[in-house]
């Protein structure tokens, strides 16, 4: 196991050197000077120049690459030329509320996917076959934007039984001591404000994971296909196993392995993809938060967002590759 995560790891980091240079060239390929854009519109040449100093703007490009990496190291990713906070600051206010949104979105992909992937391949070619593959098209080619206005239209607005948008009500006061509100809630014994979270949450959720929902689905009733056309599938039935044993026990434990790359993968899809979401529900998350960097010409967000992105896909993929290994013992002998 040891010698595949290494591996694994030195493959992770020439793809984190790339995309720290393109994080770093964005600065650079942004229209403007990014000196005059931190300072404001009304900033004298003076304040300009000092800082382009003060940011080794002035510096040749390799010497400001190197000064970039180490802040990164340091934790120093700049401040924000619209809010002026430090974008480390920022970070930690928003990304959580992401990987809430991202974690919840997965769970309901994976509820749904799997039980409607596995009744699939129970009776391939019957109606819940053809029921659930076509679900699972529509999820993958329906616009998440039109879902989500959709739903809020009919959940929200024409029967007002959700909220329209927010993470939260705006009485909540508990202190962010995780940053993620619903474990918040918890800590502080708050049940019903946690019922409360739940309820903003529940259909931004089910929004982002609809195109994850149809991925698993069809990945789970084709793994599972494969799996049933096994050797060891007609040593069982010859044993006098019924169907669903031979579904749940034997097909779906070896089946199962590549749904869970999926699941890995697309929880890293949705760190990086829930802009649209989190836009569409006013969900101040990481997405968002880009998006209006990329309005107001956020050089140094910009910068941080991307790499933030990067980094979580990379870990999430590592941590998938891992538990990968840890389930399937063949993997640790490539």
């Amino acid at each position: 196991m040891t010698p595949y995560l290494i591996r694994r790891i030195l493959l992770i980091l020439p793809t984190l050197f790339g995309v720290s240079i393109l994080a770093f060239l964005l600065i650079h390929w942004m229209p403007g000077d990014p000196a005059e854009i931190l300072a404001g519109e009304h900033a004298s040449p003076e304040v300009v120049e000092q800082l382009r100093r003060d940011l080794h703007l002035d510096r040749p490009l390799p010497e400001q690459y190197l000064t970039y990496v180490e802040g990164i190291f340091r934790g120093e990713l700049g401040r924000s030329a619209k809010t002026h906070e430090a974008v480390a600051d920022e970070i930690r206010r928003y990304f959580p509320a992401t990987v809430e949104l991202a974690t919840a979105a997965l769970l309901i992909a994976c509820l749904i996917g799997v039980p409607a992937g596995f009744l699939a391949a129970r009776r391939p070619g019957g109606p819940v076959d053809a029921l659930s593959t076509g679900l699972a098209s529509l999820g993958v080619s329906m616009p998440v934007f039109w879902l989500g206005l959709i739903l809020m239209y009919l959940l929200a607005v024409r029967f007002p039984v959700f909220p329209v948008s927010g993470r939260a009500p705006a009485i909540f006061s508990h202190p962010p001591v995780t940053g993620f509100l619903l474990l918040d809630c918890l800590v502080a014994g708050d049940a019903r404000m946690a019922v409360r979270v739940l309820h903003h949450l529940a259909v931004p959720a089910f929004v982002l994971g609809t195109v994850p929902m149809a991925v698993i689905a069809r990945m789970t009733r084709s793994s599972l296909l494969e799996s049933l056309g096994r050797d060891y599938i007609r040593t069982a039935r010859a044993k006098g196993l019924t169907e669903l044993p031979v579904l749940l026990r034997h097909a779906g434990r070896n089946g199962i392995l590549p749904t869970l790359t999926v699941i890995g993968l697309q929880f890293g899809v949705l760190l990086g993809g829930a802009i649209i979401t989190e836009t569409v529900f006013s969900w101040p998350g990481i997405g968002r938060w880009i998006l209006l960097a990329v309005e107001s010409r956020d050089a140094r967000v910009l910068q941080a967002g991307v790499l933030l992105m990067a980094i979580s896909f990379a870990l999430v993929n590592l941590v998938t590759d891992a538990a990968y290994a840890a389930l399937d013992p063949r993997i640790k002998l490539r």
